[in-house]
């Protein structure tokens, strides 16, 4: 018993040692670990536009970027309290996860606010995005990059979805985010709020009908394995957020900082076109696999809208009916 503690003693001894030569080396070369935590896997284009800041950043600063794919590190929730708390370096996440640290976003998760993608731009480049940055930098989170996550769109296995009537009594997933289900309830679906990492079991199982989500996470996700119709309801746009510890960012010069957020201004031109680029072809890809593909018409589509207005009215006290005009003004602006 006494030689097995001895081992184990000096066992530890050995990694303690090796720990601080690292550590030791790591600081003497001046080389900064980054780890990014996704949810994405590597083909989303979220996860090619963090490859490509890591790409930037490293030609510029010693810094070794860390790509963290597929939820390995937690899902957005919990990967955006760690890089709050300083734990973490980096993360991405849709907006709507965020708004228990930053109540403002919550703008974002109102039904058909945008348009199309060049009208959530005007947003999010400007004033009101610059707001929206600052507000979670109050929480210990630097906004690097605004990423398109594209418009989310409505799967499931039972049956075209033409009509808001089409929609009742089929269980949804949602995110677990109080604005998407008073949305879906409002158009007579029954939403289930639930855990990304969870959508693809629950669907092959049938313990609930369909999900939402951008046509990149359904292709890259293989939900056409699981899900017969996908209808093109483009209910909601939201940003797959780039975020950075205030914590770690601190850390580097102010000359630094320039050089990190250049290189997320980049990553966002890189990983927009990306997305925009490839929405089309995702389409196209998953009607080849076997999906049935609804796009609507003006007429129904106004369906949708019309049936979410209950909505707005429900939450523009706690969002503020003010900052909600103000988006929708800068959104549907001509310059």
């Amino acid at each position: 018993m006494k030689k097995q503690m001895r081992s184990l003693i000096l066992g530890l001894a050995m990694l303690l040692v090796i720990t601080n030569a690292y550590t030791s080396g790591q600081q003497e070369s001046g080389t900064r670990v980054l780890k990014v935590a996704t949810g994405v896997n590597e083909s989303n284009p979220t996860y090619l536009g963090c490859v490509k800041f890591g790409e930037l950043l490293e030609a510029k600063l010693p810094v070794d970027v860390q790509m963290y794919g597929n939820a390995q590190l937690g899902d957005d929730v919990r990967v955006t309290e760690q890089v709050s708390m300083g734990v973490l370096e980096m993360c991405t996440t849709s907006s709507s996860p965020i708004v228990g640290l930053a109540p403002k976003f919550q703008v974002l998760d109102l039904p058909f606010l945008f348009q199309n993608a060049e009208s959530s731009d005007k947003v999010l480049d400007g004033e009101i995005g610059a707001e929206l940055s600052k507000s979670l930098e109050e929480k210990g989170i630097i906004v690097i990059a605004y990423f398109d996550g594209g418009f989310r769109q409505l799967t499931n296995s039972v049956k075209p979805v033409i009509s808001p009537s089409d929609l009742d009594g089929l269980k949804i997933r949602t995110m677990e985010n109080e604005v998407h289900l008073a949305a879906w309830k409002s158009l007579g679906a029954n939403p289930t709020p639930m855990p990304f990492s969870e959508v693809f079991t629950a669907m092959q199982q049938e313990t609930i009908d369909g999900q939402e989500n951008p046509v990149s996470i359904i292709s890259s996700q293989k939900f056409f394995e699981v899900q017969d119709y996908m209808t093109l309801t483009s209910h909601v746009w939201q940003p797959h957020m780039l975020l950075m510890s205030k914590a770690t960012f601190d850390k580097f010069t102010p000359e630094e900082q320039k050089i990190v957020l250049e290189a997320g201004k980049e990553a966002t031109l890189y990983q927009r076109d990306l997305t925009r680029n490839l929405t089309d072809q995702y389409v196209s890809e998953l009607e080849e696999s076997g999906m049935t593909v609804t796009k609507l018409t003006p007429a129904q589509h106004k369906l949708f809208q019309e049936g979410v207005q209950p909505v707005y009215a429900q939450y523009e006290d706690q969002i503020g009916k003010e900052f909600i005009e103000k988006v929708k003004a800068v959104a549907n602006s001509s310059n």
